[in-house]
C-alpha cells in the first residue's frame, strides 16, 4: 500500500553485514499508516506470554511476518499455525534478513533480554510492544525511553491492566480528592509462584537439542544449562529476571503510580527473608519513602510479597485476598482486590454511600493491543508508552537494588546513582557479556 514515506523505501539498500546489528544513527520521522492498512508484525519470544500477546495481535487482523524464539520447538509448533511466519532463533538474524518488511516487533522474552532487540527495532523505524518490566536494569530503562523519543515510534509496555475502564476510573477517583490527601500505601503479591531463594544448580545436564543456550542467556553471564531456568523459572535469578516486584509491581502499583506520580523516592528499604546470592529472596518487605510532589503530600508505601500481608485491619478486619492494595487517607481508605487495580472500595463504606464516582478525565482504551496498534497506525498514544513505563520501571528496580546490596538506597535520579552505595552500581548498569552491547 501506498504511504508517504515507506519504511522499505527509506530504508532501500541499507545493509546489515552478517549477524550484526546495524544502528542507524539518524534521527527519523515515525512512518505513517492508513487506520485500515495491516502491520507487518515480528514476534520475539513467541513461548509462554509471547505465545499470548502474537495472538492477541493476530486477532487485532495484523500480518505475523516472522516469529523469534530460542525453543526450535516453539518454532515448529506456531508455523504450523502461522505457516507464512518466516521462523528465526536469533533475532539479529530476523533483522539482517527482514528489516524491510517488518513494521512492528513485539517482545516478550525474558527480562534480561528485553532492551537490546527493542532498542534495534527502533533505531530500525520500528514499533515496539515490550513485556513488562520493560527493562531488566535502571539504565537499559532510561536508553529505551531515550530511543522511543528519538525515533518516534510508538510503544506500549505489556501491563493490559492499563487498558482497563476500572483502572482508569479508580485513577480519576483518587485524584478526585475522595479521600484527601493519601499518605500511606501498603501493597501485596502473591508473587513469586516460582523458586526463589535457592543457589545455584550443581548438575549439569546437557543442553536439549531443541534449545539454543548461548541465545537464552544473551548478554548475561554464562553458566551451564539447567532444565530449572527455563521456561519460566528464570524469573527468580539476578541474572536473568527482576523478582516478585519485577514481575507484578507494573501491574499492581500501575494505578497508584499514575495517580499519585510515584517516582523518584527519597528512600527505598528492603527486609528479605532467605535470600542467596543469585537469587531473590523467598518473601520480602519494601519500603518507599517519596517526598511531596507538587501539590501531594509525602508517602509512605510498603510492598510484601512472598506470603507476606499487611495486618488484616486495613480492610476493617477482613481476610485479605492474594493480592491487592490499600490507600489510606486523610478522610477514608481505598482498597483495591486485585492485580490490575481494576475494581475498588471506599471504606469505611457507610462513610461512603451513595457515592458517585467523578466525572471521566482519562480517555477509555479501545482495548489494550488495539491501542497499540492504533498508536502504530498514527493515532493516540498507548497509555502505557515508553516515557510511562521507563519510569515505573525504574522506581521498582531499586527495590531490588536495596535486596541484593542490602543496604537502603537513596536515588539520584539526575545522576542514575544510589547514593553512599558503590555496590549498587554493577545492577543500575549490568555490564553485558562480551558480543553483546546496547
Amino acid at each position: 500500500m501506498a504511504r508517504n514515506i515507506s519504511r522499505r523505501d527509506f530504508l532501500k539498500g541499507a545493509a546489515i553485514g552478517g549477524v550484526g546489528l546495524l544502528m542507524l544513527r539518524d534521527s527519523r520521522m515515525a512512518f505513517g499508516y492508513g487506520a485500515n492498512e495491516t502491520l507487518n508484525v515480528a514476534i520475539i519470544g513467541a513461548g509462554g506470554r509471547g505465545d499470548s500477546n502474537l495472538r492477541a495481535v493476530a486477532n487485532e487482523k495484523q500480518n505475523i511476518v516472522a516469529i523469534c524464539d530460542t525453543r526450535d520447538g516453539v518454532l515448529a509448533k506456531l508455523s504450523k499455525d502461522f505457516p507464512d511466519a518466516k521462523p528465526f532463533a536469533d533475532y539479529r538474524r530476523m533483522f539482517d534478513r527482514m528489516h524491510k518488511q517488518i513494521d512492528a516487533v513485539v517482545v516478550s522474552t525474558p527480562d534480561h533480554t528485553h532492551a537490546i532487540p527493542s532498542v534495534v527495532a527502533m533505531q530500525l523505524g520500528m514499533h515496539v510492544y515490550c513485556e513488562k518490566p520493560l527493562t531488566h536494569s535502571i539504565y537499559e530503562a532510561k536508553v529505551m525511553r531515550d530511543a522511543a523519543r528519538k525515533y518516534k515510534v510508538a510503544t506500549q509496555m505489556g501491563n493490559q491492566g492499563s487498558a482497563l475502564d476500572g483502572l482508569r476510573e479508580t485513577v480519576e477517583v483518587i485524584q478526585s480528592g475522595v479521600i484527601g490527601q493519601i499518605k500511606e500505601i501498603h501493597v501485596w503479591s502473591n508473587r513469586p509462584v516460582w523458586p526463589q531463594g535457592v543457589t545455584r544448580f550443581t548438575e549439569t545436564p546437557e543442553v536439549p537439542k531443541d534449545l539454543h543456550w548461548d541465545l537464552f542467556i544473551g548478554p548475561a553471564p554464562m553458566r551451564p544449562y539447567h532444565p530449572d531456568y527455563q521456561p519460566f523459572n528464570w524469573r527468580g535469578w539476578y541474572d536473568f529476571g527482576t523478582g516478585a516486584v519485577g514481575d507484578m509491581g507494573c501491574h499492581t502499583l500501575n494505578t497508584a503510580f499514575r495517580a499519585l506520580d510515584l517516582r523518584n523516592p527519597i528512600v527505598v528499604r528492603a527486609e528479605s527473608h532467605e535470600k542467596t546470592g543469585e537469587s531473590y529472596p523467598k518473601s520480602s518487605i519494601i519500603t518507599f519513602v517519596f517526598p511531596q510532589r507538587g501539590n501531594l503530600s509525602p508517602l509512605k508505601m510498603k510492598w510484601y510479597d512472598g506470603g507476606l500481608k499487611p495486618r488484616a485491619d486495613l480492610i476493617d478486619g477482613r481476610e485479605l485476598p492474594g493480592s491487592g492494595v490499600v490507600y489510606i487517607g486523610e478522610k477514608g481508605k481505598i482498597f483495591s482486590p486485585d492485580d490490575y487495580g481494576a475494581k475498588y472500595e471506599l471504606l469505611p463504606s457507610a462513610d461512603f454511600e451513595g457515592y458517585k464516582p467523578p466525572a471521566k478525565t482519562l480517555p477509555r482504551s479501545p482495548g489494550h493491543y488495539a491501542e497499540w496498534i492504533r498508536a502504530c497506525k498514527g493515532g493516540e498514544t498507548a497509555f502505557a508508552e515508553f516515557d510511562y513505563a521507563s519510569a515505573i520501571t525504574e522506581t521498582l528496580l531499586l527495590v531490588n537494588l536495596a535486596i541484593i546490596t542490602e543496604e537502603p538506597i537513596y536515588w539520584d535520579p539526575d545522576n542514575m546513582k544510589a547514593i553512599n552505595c558503590p555496590k549498587a552500581d554493577y545492577w543500575i548498569n549490568t555490564p553485558y557479556r562480551r558480543g553483546w552491547s546496547l
